[in-house]
């Protein structure tokens, strides 16, 4: 046989295949051609030999639920992530408008009011005296502050009606104090981010946070809100051949929880495209993000509280009956219902079609919550990171009737689960966010709800097979058997959440693209 081919042995090799143990893994022309006992390797007797050397070979991860095309915008904007005083804030705004002086705003990335200790308002902002519209965005993707310059820029005023699904946070007096939360920060974030547009470069700042995940062994993502921007640069990039990972791209709006365009419906389709670029499900929110809809009892009292986002079962709806899949964004109980009530009326007009449910988080749900998820084959594309922050935030509340970051119940209820990080909203090194999802143990080192946890090569099967699964890939991505392309990753380490192993190599259609430093 072919010299060309790889033969990779001498270390455990993780399939995902329901019940196998292969002891090689054949590759040949980017694709796996022989995964089996050694002797599968014996037709491949001029076949270079890797030697795993007691390592760990397993299919390379895929983040389900990524915003690649914002994370890699963000060396754009000014880094708010740790600022400590206003004084840094300034800092911080002062130069990115000298950084960017063509740019129509000024803007800043990654605020978050418990690291930094204070809180951000119009006047704040005005204070500054910077000679632009400024928008700070908050880490969560679901709310900003704008300074007066951005509330005029937008049309914002006293009179202003709160847009359906967000709010206009306001003074006693009715004055907006520059915050703008879920909808009410879509345009914002829309105009803002369009202020910097160039093709050229945001096809190259692409290109880089790509490559930037391949150093964890990431070598596919779903982007979970794609703008019609975004899209076309994904697609001048497959043209161009110069895609470092596989995309899955989830129709959305161009500004962020906005109504997806009427006219994206004509387009490409879930599962169109190839395996460097296809389409996935059109992305829904039934709920906000940093105000997530809950309906919930404490001590048999009721406490309803959060934000639900309109037109959800007719979106749906529409999204099914044209051809795509539909993956819905659902933080709270309450979403999660919305959410639900959305895939039942979606499902009648299925009709058989391979157009997958999916909810994206999942983070607040009840037992029966988990059983209708199954029953309806909705998969949940979960966050096993988000018990770093999400835990810490809500440490010591707990519901009668229904549990946070509750991965274990919908195991147990037969929800296939994708694991994924939000990326850039949390931490997104798959080998670290699996590690919580095992030990539970949040930001202040508490370990939350630790009957919730899953064991840690589930949260690997998780990043592979299931994620593979989700994005309508799994004939080609998420396992290691004949046929499929041979993507993988090489782990140097036990695997351990409390002490995790690392990636040492990234193989992308069977070539080398990254490799640790030994």
């Amino acid at each position: 046989m072919s010299s060309d081919a790889l033969v990779f042995h001498g270390g455990p090799i993780l399939a995902m295949e329901p019940g196998t143990s292969p002891e090689v893994v054949v590759v040949r022309a980017g694709r796996i051609v022989a995964c089996g006992p050694r002797e599968s390797a014996c037709a491949w007797p001029r076949a270079r030999r890797i030697d795993l050397a007691g390592r760990t070979l397993l299919p390379g991860f895929i983040d389900a639920h990524s915003h690649l095309s914002i994370a890699a915008l963000q060396p754009l904007w000014a880094d708010l992530r740790t600022v400590a005083d206003p004084d840094e804030l300034r800092a911080a705004l002062t130069e990115q408008a000298r950084r960017e002086p063509g740019a129509g705003w000024i803007r800043g990335y990654g605020f978050d009011e418990l690291v930094s200790g204070f809180t951000i308002d119009r006047h704040l902002l005005d204070s500054f005296s910077l000679d632009r519209p400024v928008l700070a965005a908050h880490y969560s993707l679901h709310q900003c502050v704008v300074g007066s310059a951005g509330l005029d820029a937008l049309g914002i005023g006293r009179e202003t009606r709160d847009p359906e699904g967000g709010r206009i946070e306001r003074t006693d007096r009715g004055d907006p104090t520059g915050v703008l939360v879920e909808r009410a920060w879509s345009d914002a974030h829309a105009r803002s981010a369009a202020a910097y547009f160039d093709p050229d470069r945001w096809a190259d700042l692409f290109v880089d946070r790509a490559r930037t995940l391949l150093r964890d062994g990431i070598t596919a993502i779903h982007d979970a809100a794609c703008s019609p921007t975004a899209e076309r640069i994904y697609h001048r990039l497959a043209r161009e051949h110069r895609l470092p990972i596989g995309i899955v791209a989830m129709p959305h709006a161009e500004g962020i929880l906005g109504d997806l365009p009427s006219e994206r419906l004509d387009g490409p389709r879930t599962g169109e495209g190839d395996e460097w670029l296809r389409t996935g499900a059109i992305k829904l929110f039934a709920d906000g993000g940093i105000e997530p809809a809950i309906d919930v009892h404490i001590g048999g009292h009721r406490m309803e509280v959060g934000t639900l986002i309109p037109g959800l079962i007719d979106a749906a709806a529409r999204a099914v009956e044209r051809g795509f899949a539909v993956a819905i964004h659902a933080i709270g109980n309450a979403g999660l219902r919305e959410a639900l009530a959305a895939f039942r009326a979606a499902d009648r007009t299925r009709g058989g079609r391979d157009l997958r449910f999916r909810v994206e988080h999942a983070t607040l749900a009840s037992c029966e919550q988990a059983s209708q998820m199954a029953a309806l084959g909705t998969i949940g594309v979960v966050q096993p990171g988000f018990i770093h922050h999400v835990g810490a935030r809500t440490q010591g509340v707990e519901f009668d009737d229904a549990v946070w970051l509750p991965f274990a119940n919908l195991a147990r209820a037969g929800v296939l689960l994708a694991a994924s990080s939000d990326d850039p909203c949390a931490f997104y090194e798959p080998l670290l966010t699996s590690a919580r999802g095992t030990s539970r143990r949040c930001a202040t080192g508490a370990v939350v709800s630790p009957e919730q946890s899953l064991p840690y090569e589930d949260w690997l099967r998780a990043y592979t097979l299931g994620a593979a699964t989700a994005g309508g890939q799994e004939d080609h991505r998420g396992s290691l058997r004949p046929g499929k392309r041979a993507d993988l990753v090489v782990l140097d380490g036990a695997l351990d959440p409390d002490d995790p192993p690392v990636v040492a190599q990234t193989w992308v259609a069977g070539e080398l693209v990254w490799e640790r430093e030994t």
